[in-house]
């Protein structure tokens, strides 16, 4: 299997999955500092999209995922992710990771699936891996350099950054 994409689920994946709400409704999500690396690293080998479904919360996530790391992001309903993602992709090409507890459907349709650590044990148990890391937690950066290791090249520690890939550390005053 050579993967033509990686569907990331947003909540409980890139997020902790709680919501904060206050009387005013949500407010903010918690999302990981290391996963956008992790990403950067894969992107030149894989195309990467983001699904949430979390409609009420859809401008939190848009702001991390689309504004800050320029990646694209779509409101699917985890029931529609298996149909959704057959409307544009072969889905043995597909990686998915996702944590819910319907997740599982989505999992087993696909070519390889991921799961966090804290997903629900029916994602678990679908996942041809699970991270050791929790969502929010590294998670998404793990299972990137997974990818890598596992269908293109592992990532070398000891090599020089390059290639024209934009990490999110790399700012210029």
């Amino acid at each position: 299997m050579t993967p033509k994409v990686f569907v990331c689920d947003v909540d409980g994946v890139m997020t902790d999955g709680a919501f904060y709400y206050t009387t005013e409704g949500k407010v903010m999500k918690r999302f990981g500092g290391d996963d956008h690396d992790g990403l950067s690293l894969l992107k030149p080998h894989i195309e990467i999209r983001f699904v949430t479904g979390d409609k009420r919360g859809f401008d939190i996530s848009k702001a991390r995922i689309v504004t800050d790391m320029k990646m694209p992001l779509d409101l699917v309903s985890t029931i529609e992710r298996l149909a959704w993602i057959s409307q544009s992709y072969n889905p043995a090409e597909v990686i998915y990771m996702g944590d819910g507890i319907f997740d599982h459907y989505v999992m087993r349709g696909v070519g390889y699936s991921i799961a966090p650590a804290n997903s629900h044990p029916f994602a678990r148990a679908a996942a041809n891996y699970t991270t050791a890391a929790c969502g929010a937690e590294g998670a998404v950066a793990e299972a990137a350099l997974h990818v890598l290791e596992k269908f293109y090249m592992a990532y070398d520690p000891a090599a020089p950054l390059g290639g024209g890939v934009t990490f999110s550390g790399a700012w210029k005053t």
